[in-house]
């Protein structure tokens, strides 16, 4: 099957919002994103595949078969992203009801490591200069 610029554009789409998406803080654009991104991926497969007749012996030549194995592979992502979407859903839906918004919170490691790379840049001094004089 030649690719059709139709599908390489809704492909390039799904792909580029659910990436956004994905980066978002929200866990329901997080999710919309991730089920965005599994049709992208889902649509990109379809198209590594050969069009013809069902691939079961007898019904037709073997010359005209479709390749079995892209429609396989898209039932498994289809799978898989509907348990990434379960276990995302579940996640927000925890999320909100602890907190009352399913935003996803700065760490307070990652802040703590944030000031201290802060601090690094300001001193004008890199991690050599710590070690060396550690010794």
């Amino acid at each position: 099957m030649t690719p059709n610029l139709v599908y390489v554009v809704v492909i390039g789409v799904l792909f580029a919002a659910g990436v956004s998406m994905v980066l978002e803080r929200s866990l329901t654009r997080v999710l919309m994103g991730m089920i965005l991104l599994g049709n992208g991926v889902n649509l990109l497969i379809l198209l590594g595949g050969k069009a013809g007749t069902p691939p079961i012996v007898g019904l037709g030549p073997d010359e005209e078969m479709a390749d079995p194995l892209p429609q396989i592979m898209i039932l498994t992502a289809i799978v898989i992203t509907l348990g990434m979407t379960a276990f995302l859903l579940a996640l927000a839906y925890r999320s909100w009801a602890m907190s009352g918004h399913d935003e996803v919170q700065d760490d307070v490691e990652d802040q703590r490591i944030m000031l201290l790379a802060e601090r690094d840049e300001g001193s004008g001094t890199d991690d050599t200069d710590h070690h060396e004089a550690a010794r």
